[in-house]
């Protein structure tokens, strides 16, 4: 039968526990960063999303609600357009979008779709700024809206002086032109010349915004058109304490609802800490069982330590570990006499007093004699023996140790 003997490892421990904590930590930021990678976008970037601080961003609409006590905030779920509880949704139409990402949604009421009227190309030099602004065509944001509203037209006319809304007679102010919507099956909520500034479709219970000027950070510049935005806001909802979201994900800026981001979000991070720390308890418990690689011994090991370990078993089978008190203490008696150069012509009894004035065990106090007396019986049990046999050792290293040091 073959035996198994560690062998040298070639890392230390310490090492090792670095590498594993690097693997850990590496594999650990892996797993956030796919999680996060979106929310990490920046989101102050130029455009026509309610995150931009550009003319033609939306950005000073939200601060403009906020400031006026309103609950504000943006929306980054895709869901939110169509199974939130309550609230009034704003979408922003995208400047080279297509209603067609909003055809096979069932919004929610109330939604307010905001039309495109401005497209902007970046500054290089600085990513929040616009560099230039142009009008759509009005031909290409009719095919943007081919698909929810077929034949519809946009018209572009002179800015009046004031117009009748349902809250009343109010001025706007839009950059150049105003901007309206006409089709068969929009009811006119703001008319303007045979067409609408503000048109709701009942088929789809949606409220459309013509003139994006009216909330654009451009267009708030104007006091009026705060005004008018503040006004609108209040119609459209149902009451003061109802939220105000403004949709992104049209533009680029959903959030994700994915399993391994709500593993780190409340009230889920407590469990999987846990987790971890199972995991952590689990790895300490391998590592300390299971310790270096044994290699592959002889069957039949060599040298004065096989030899012993051979006979202590031999011992063992035996059953005959209680009687060896007698022949351990001869053992120690033989060689503590000759490493001290006790003279061979003295008695047993002479050698138990010599040894006596050695000195006694610093633990227990007990001289020589007294350990020769417990160990020249067999020992009660293999616990009583190793006790015994210790204390004897003990006593004896002391005493060489101390005879050394006298003859230095």
């Amino acid at each position: 039968m073959s035996e198994s003997a560690p062998a040298s490892s070639p890392f230390s421990a310490r090492i090792v526990a670095v590498l594993i904590a690097v693997a850990a930590i590496s594999f650990g930021a892996v797993l956030v960063m796919a999680g996060w990678a979106p929310e990490m976008r920046d989101r102050n970037t130029a455009g026509d999303h309610p995150y931009s601080t550009s003319a033609l961003g939306y950005n000073g609409f939200v601060r403009l609600l906020e400031s006026s006590g309103y609950p504000v905030k943006v929306s980054r779920l895709e869901s939110d357009l169509e199974t939130r509880a309550w609230g009034l949704m704003i979408v922003t139409l995208p400047a080279y979008g297509s209603a067609s990402d909003l055809e096979e949604r069932a919004l929610s009421p109330t939604t307010l779709l905001v039309l495109p009227k401005w497209s902007g190309r970046t500054d290089p030099l600085n990513r929040a700024r616009q560099a230039d602004t142009r009008l759509l065509e009005p031909d290409d944001l009719t095919g943007q809206l081919d698909s929810f509203y077929p034949g519809a037209e946009i018209l572009r006319v002179e800015v009046p002086e004031a117009v009748d809304a349902p809250f009343g007679e109010v001025a706007i102010r839009p950059d150049e032109t105003l901007q309206l919507i006409k089709h068969a099956s929009l009811e006119p909520v703001i008319k303007i010349e045979g067409a609408a500034l503000l048109a709701y479709d009942a088929g789809r219970n949606l409220y459309i915004l013509s003139d994006p000027d009216m909330i654009n950070t451009f267009g708030l510049a104007a006091r009026d058109n705060a005004r008018f935005a503040l006004q609108l806001v209040d119609f459209l909802r149902y009451d003061s304490e109802e939220p105000i979201l403004l949709d992104a994900t049209l533009h680029g800026f959903q959030r994700s609802e994915n399993l391994l981001k709500m593993m780190f979000s409340a009230p889920y991070l407590a469990v999987t800490l846990v987790a971890l720390a199972a995991a952590l308890l689990l790895g300490w418990a391998a590592a300390i069982r299971f310790g270096p690689p044994l290699v592959e011994a002889r069957a039949i090991a060599l040298g004065k330590q096989a030899l012993a370990d051979n006979s202590a078993g031999l011992v063992t089978m035996a059953r005959r570990e209680t009687r060896m008190a007698p022949g351990f203490l001869a053992l120690v008696r033989r060689r503590l006499a000759r490493q001290i150069g006790a003279p061979r012509s003295l008695t047993e009894a002479q050698v138990s007093g010599l040894f006596d004035r050695l000195g006694p065990d610093p633990e227990t106090g007990r001289v020589f004699s007294q350990m020769e007396a417990e160990l020249k019986e067999p020992a009660t049990s293999r616990d009583d023996l190793l006790a015994k046999a210790r204390a004897l050792y003990r006593w004896r290293k002391e005493v060489i140790r101390r005879t050394l040091h006298e003859r230095d």
